[in-house]
């Protein structure tokens, strides 16, 4: 099994950045595809980004291509998202997940098993 917490969510003006940070704990974090959604007010949760579990691999949902990074640490059992060029559309609170199978940190397939809590994002413009 695996548990999550996320952190490095807060407020920041348009245009800025932040980190958030995915800790897991359990022993097999490394055999781990991981990914990113996110949930804005009134919205369904959304994919944003994953990364495979050997780091080899990583997929981007198309609105933040080139503005934000995925990125793991194994040995840390962390995984990181990097945010660069904020938009207030980007507000919205960000889980973390993780699931053995690729198409569902994705988001193309059935929820992952495991999830955080979640880390609320707020851009202002």
């Amino acid at each position: 099994q695996a548990q999550l917490v996320e952190s490095g969510g807060g407020l920041v003006q348009a245009g800025g950045s932040l980190r958030l940070s995915c800790a897991a704990s359990g022993r097999t974090f490394s055999s781990y595809d991981m990914g990113w959604f996110r949930q804005a007010p009134g919205k369904e949760r959304e994919f944003v980004a994953a990364i495979r579990w050997s780091g080899a691999n990583t997929a981007y949902t198309d609105s933040v291509k080139g503005r934000f990074t995925i990125s793991r640490d194994n040995a840390k059992k962390t995984v990181y998202l990097q945010m660069n060029s904020l938009n207030p559309e980007d507000t919205a609170v960000y889980y973390c997940a993780a699931d053995l199978n690729w198409q569902s940190v994705t988001g193309r397939g059935r929820l992952p098993d495991y999830w955080g809590q979640g880390t609320q994002v707020t851009v202002s413009s």
